[in-house]
């Protein structure tokens, strides 16, 4: 049957081997004959440049790069962690990179995916920072910098997100209802998937007058999930 999937917040690490491993298995017992494979962002802890060698990271990039050329097609959205992943890395695995709001044709319905970070408005201390760091200044100049001490940034800012986000409220953290909506007006559709939020769930609602739907991925720091999309439909699966 076909079937199209869509992961994201794997937040792969090499602390955490265990989801290496079951991103490995995945990729080699559930991914092969799908028509697409989406990764919506946080796919990794964080990137900080596609010159880190990064070795723990090479069975999955190969797995990736070998079944891109067997007729998968991968495709990649920035998330938070990992949105200086390039053009160097996108060769590497063989990957198409995403914009930050893309719509595709799922079977006859057009979907919009992203990775969800930019709808969380309320939080206005962090689209501070997301629009500082989404500059090309900024990444050049971060780019610019010897490995060593950018793995010490992303460390420094990691730890001082973690301790921001346990502070804020459920509320403060999870997507703005009306920046869904905005998105879903903006780009004509009626359908968003996105993940960032690590709240999986399905949510449907009336969108000028019309059903709506916003389909939340699964993270993988427990068991992982999938969303399994067919011509029959749309399902959140563990993995």
């Amino acid at each position: 049957m076909p079937q199209t999937l869509f992961i994201s917040d794997l937040h792969l690490d090499r602390d955490r081997p265990r989801t290496l491993e079951q991103f490995a298995r995945f990729l080699t017992e559930r991914a092969p004959g799908s028509d697409a494979l989406y990764i919506l962002g946080d796919l990794f802890e964080y990137w900080i440049g596609d010159d880190d060698p990064a070795p723990h990271l090479d069975e999955i990039l190969d797995i990736l790069h070998r079944l891109s050329r067997e007729d998968l097609p991968v495709y990649f959205a920035h998330g938070n962690r990992d949105f200086l992943v390039g053009e160097a890395f996108a060769e590497r695995c063989g990957c198409t990179l995403l914009e930050t709001e893309t719509v595709v044709d799922l079977y006859g319905t057009p979907v919009l995916l992203m990775h969800g970070d930019s709808l969380c408005t309320d939080d206005e201390e962090y689209m501070q920072f997301r629009r500082m760091v989404r500059t090309c200044q900024w990444q050049s100049a971060f780019l610019a910098r010897p490995l060593a001490e950018r793995h010490a940034e992303a460390e420094a800012m990691r730890a001082q997100s973690q301790a921001s986000t346990r502070s804020k409220s459920d509320r403060i953290t999870d997507v703005n209802p009306g920046a869904v909506e905005d998105a879903l007006r903006r780009n004509g559709v009626h359908t968003l998937i996105h993940g960032h939020t690590h709240r999986p769930a399905v949510h449907d609602f009336e969108l000028d007058g019309h059903p709506a739907r916003r389909i939340v991925l699964p993270d993988w720091y427990g068991d992982g999930g999938v969303l399994a999309c067919t011509p029959q439909g749309m399902a959140l699966q563990e993995i």
